[in-house]
């Protein structure tokens, strides 16, 4: 095929120029290529497309009509190499990409935002998902999740900072029941559940204070999913709460609504990572992300070299 879409265009230009010498000049190459092209495409056709003479050559019946289907499609096949040029030049596309509700708000908005206001050509899928996805199987271009939680043998560029769990409680909570000291004290509370979708189990919460590290299983009457929810039932006094420490919750620190509890035993852990198969043949849209998420993630004084996680 390579060969008779080179045959077919050798065969156009002689028929334009006219000329076996002038068609070689024009294309680059020798007489003897340009002769041996015709001649080959008139035996796979099995018909004589040129009339030669000693001082001209012109198209058959034949070679006309073979001339009047072959010019537009030349150039239809040229107009589209160039739109496919002007892609390269301006990233365009969609770009799918499959993250925690957190990541999705803290992390992630402000990057697609900028990058949507600017590349109006470039679509972006986030799907809000928190169990650990196959990217591959699934055709997503990427993933974002915390450091503990990426897949194997994975490209990992940290965009986010670190971050830490906060233990909380309303005050009306707290006037019942004698904030926890320890840890340990937490099996005396009444603590909201939160089921996490990538260890398909309850969360068990996590603390750390001079290389003492204590896992603890807690109990209570509300399970929940989202750790939104958990931090509405908290303002309701519901109970204790384990959250990731953000902006919305200081919001409520600062007001008064929640108290925090255990602070010294929650050290900061490593944030969110963008995460992809590989390097090689990213989308121009993508490495438009990619680079936006990187930026931020400098400016906020995050650490954003990129890893690769081998499977073990």
């Amino acid at each position: 095929m390579r060969d008779e879409l080179g045959d077919l265009s050798t065969f156009l230009v002689v028929a334009e120029e006219r000329s076996f010498t002038r068609a070689a000049a024009r294309l680059g190459t020798s007489q003897s290529a340009i002769s041996n092209a015709v001649r080959r495409l008139e035996a796979h056709l099995d018909i004589k497309l040129l009339a030669r003479t000693t001082r001209s050559v012109s198209p058959t019946e034949a070679g006309e009509q073979l001339l009047a289907t072959l010019r537009p499609a030349l150039s239809d096949i040229r107009q589209q190499i160039t739109l496919l040029a002007k892609l390269r030049e301006r990233p365009s596309g969609t770009v799918r990409i499959t993250t925690s509700r957190h990541a999705a708000q803290t992390v992630l908005w402000p990057a697609v935002d900028a990058v949507l206001a600017r590349y109006p050509e470039i679509q972006i899928e986030l799907s809000i998902d928190g169990a650990l996805t196959n990217i591959v199987a699934d055709r997503f271009d990427a993933g974002v999740r915390l450091g503990e939680s990426l897949e194997k043998d994975m490209i990992a560029v940290r965009i986010g900072p670190d971050l830490r769990m906060a233990v909380v409680g309303s005050p009306d909570y707290l006037t019942k029941h004698a904030p926890p000291k320890t840890p340990r004290d937490l099996i005396a509370h009444r603590c909201i559940n939160l089921r996490m979708a990538t260890r398909c189990n309850l969360y068990a919460w996590e603390f750390e204070k001079a290389g003492q590290t204590l896992n603890v299983r807690v109990e209570g009457a509300l399970i929940v999913n989202d750790s939104t929810l958990a931090i509405e039932a908290a303002l309701a006094g519901r109970g204790l709460a384990c959250v990731i420490e953000d902006d919305d919750l200081h919001e409520h620190l600062a007001s008064g609504q929640l108290v925090r509890l255990l602070a010294d035993w929650c050290p900061p852990f490593a944030g969110h990572h963008l995460y992809y198969p590989d390097r090689r043949n990213l989308s121009p849209a993508f490495r438009v992300l990619l680079e936006e998420l990187r930026a931020r993630a400098q400016q906020d004084g995050s650490q954003h070299d990129e890893q690769t996680r081998t499977r073990v």
